[in-house]
């Protein structure tokens, strides 16, 4: 009798996660930089010397670097590669971080962040396109996911981490510390990421770069200068003067330019719309109060760098859980919808702060972080593939990119408007719980009413690439 074999069809092997840990690794390590000084922000002041508008300046000049050149990286990876320019990302943000910990004054310590800011944009454009090459289908869904929840897990986690580290090993080892992760994610990322193609006969923008650039620094400076020295103040006049120029003049160049960074035609997506909206207000209004935030519970109610920090993790908590519990079965229904209730919840949350002027104590606050910390956890893990599916598959890198720095754009005017508001609400502890009143009240209008209008014009917005 005849040996009879049977042939199985080849089983299709489940893709390597090695690169998707390389990519979350780099995420992590970018993004927990746009807070993990903010709880810092006293013992930095203390032993340098810094005076407000410089703390201010600290946190924020490394968001404004990081949204002002995000989609120019963008541009200049499709040239030269998305993964040899990430690298060089990576590499350069680990030297800058070794400068931030080594900074003796307040300016080399903001120059540190500048170049912070800069390397993160490479890394930062990057990213998700890496991501995107290397995995297809529901998988591919599932990759988003668990970096978008990595990329809200990381700056909740800064906030929580860095008034630790500053209390036990003091400021500088909130820089220090990353180094050894810094060593790991290059090694990761030379060896698992794999090299995409690169665009050709494209020339990167650099007259959009540039302006946009000039318009996120000069509104982020007014706004800064406003609120330490007065709003007509000769800098705060100069800025509101450079902002409006550049912005003229980044109109003029986008619309004349053969290859913009942004095409004009995606501002008439609503979903492209919808998706920008909801980018900005979400990191507004969930972190950019986080640093006054800070300095309320640490000057008016009196608790150390590290309690605060442990009140703060409240809302990493909440956030965790409801990102790894919730949002993947949201994502698989109706996800702009989500977004827009999501983000209208966060806002809600933030209107729950009116509690600090019946209770200025730090369990009045605790409300606010619960509710924005599931809003969070909500509106991350779904982003990602709302962004990227709200445009053209052709328009997908722009439309990523142009998220993201639409979030960081956020997260540095967040930062400046509720610092501006908090300081000039006056002196002492009542002046201070008023400035955290309005400042709360302030992010969960913009939240809610950005919710609102984000989720109509996300309605019936699928996972694929359905326009509208």
């Amino acid at each position: 009798m005849p040996h009879l074999t049977s042939r199985a069809e080849p089983a299709v092997a489940a893709p390597s996660w090695v690169p998707l840990i390389a990519a979350c690794v780099g995420t992590f390590l970018l993004l927990i930089y746009t807070s993990i000084v903010t709880v810092a922000l006293p013992a930095i002041g203390a032993e340098l010397g810094a005076g407000y508008g410089q703390l201010q300046w600290i946190v924020d000049v490394f968001t404004v670097a990081l949204a002002g050149l995000l989609l120019g990286f963008g541009s200049l990876s499709d040239l030269l590669g998305r993964k040899r320019v990430y690298l060089a990302g990576l590499v350069l943000f680990s030297f800058a971080t070794l400068a931030c910990g080594l900074a003796g004054t307040p300016g080399e310590l903001i120059a540190a962040r500048v170049v912070q800011g800069v390397a993160g944009a490479a890394m930062f454009a990057t990213i998700l396109p890496l991501v995107g090459l290397t995995y297809e289908g529901r998988h591919r869904a599932r990759a988003f996911a668990v970096w978008g929840t990595v990329a809200g897990v990381a700056s909740a986690v800064g906030t929580f981490s860095g008034g630790v580290l500053a209390q036990l090993l003091g400021w500088r080892w909130i820089f220090f510390v990353s180094l050894p992760l810094c060593a790991v994610a290059i090694i990761m990322a030379a060896t698992s990421l794999k090299e995409g193609p690169r665009v050709r006969g494209r020339s990167v923008d650099y007259p959009g770069i540039g302006t946009f650039s000039l318009a996120a620094t000069g509104l982020t400076y007014s706004v800064i200068t406003g609120g330490d020295r007065g709003w007509s103040s000769a800098g705060a006049v100069i800025g509101y003067l450079v902002t409006a120029v550049a912005i003229g003049a980044f109109v003029v160049v986008e619309r004349r330019s053969a290859a913009p960074m942004v095409p004009t035609g995606l501002f008439a997506t609503r979903r492209f719309l919808g998706v920008v909206l909801v980018a900005f207000s979400y990191y507004f209004a969930g972190f950019g109060a986080l640093p006054v935030i800070s300095l309320w519970l640490q000057n008016v109610t009196g608790l150390s760098s590290a309690a605060t920090s442990a009140v703060l993790a409240l809302q990493v908590v909440v956030f965790v859980a409801v990102s790894a519990l919730i949002s993947g079965r949201l994502h698989a229904k109706s996800p702009g919808r989500v977004l827009g209730g999501a983000t209208m919840l966060l806002g809600f949350g933030c209107l729950t702060g009116v509690a600090v002027l019946l209770s200025p104590t730090w369990i009045a606050l605790l409300p606010a972080l619960v509710l924005t910390g599931i809003g969070a956890g909500i509106v991350s893990p779904v982003f990602p593939a709302v962004a990227i599916a709200s445009v053209p598959a052709e328009y997908g890198g722009t439309a990523g990119a142009a998220a993201n720095s639409s979030r960081q754009l956020g997260l540095a005017l967040g930062i400046a408007v509720s610092g501006a508001v908090y300081a000039t609400r006056g002196e002492g502890s009542a002046g201070a719980t008023h400035g955290v009143l309005l400042v709360l009240l302030l992010c969960g209008v913009l939240a809610a009413v950005s919710g609102l209008t984000g989720g109509w014009l996300l309605r019936d917005s699928p996972g694929g690439n359905a326009q509208g």
